[in-house]
């Protein structure tokens, strides 16, 4: 399954209105490290299809998002639920490091209105 592609127009739809969870992978096609983190993020897209929205926003395409969530450094990996962020990573991640936390926030499904990232 290939990741969804999210942009300034489908954000608040697709992200912040989504009743399942959602890794957002902001990245620019010009950026090694977002090439190499690719495959990565179309691998949890299948692995946690049904579970997590999992998705891009190019921020070159994409200023108006991108600006809103202070995007500095890419690759930017941010978890949202309930419309809110409660998980963010900076940089090439492994996957294992991405999926725990993808876990934890499905075991911790029951509590919406607790922090997840403290």
């Amino acid at each position: 399954m290939d990741a969804i592609i999210f942009t300034d127009t489908n954000f608040k739809t697709e992200v912040l209105d989504s009743q399942t969870p959602v890794l957002v992978d902001f990245w620019a096609p010009w950026c090694g490290p977002c090439l190499i983190i690719a495959p990565t993020v179309a691998s949890l897209a299948a692995e946690y299809k049904g579970k997590f929205k999992v998705g891009k926003l190019n921020v070159d395409e994409n200023p108006i998002i991108s600006s809103e969530y202070g995007i500095m450094s890419i690759p930017a990996l941010k978890i949202f639920k309930n419309g809110r962020i409660v998980e963010e990573m900076v940089g090439v991640q492994p996957i294992s490091v991405i999926a725990e936390k993808l876990d934890n926030i499905l075991a911790r499904q029951n509590f919406p209105e607790e922090n997840i990232s403290g």
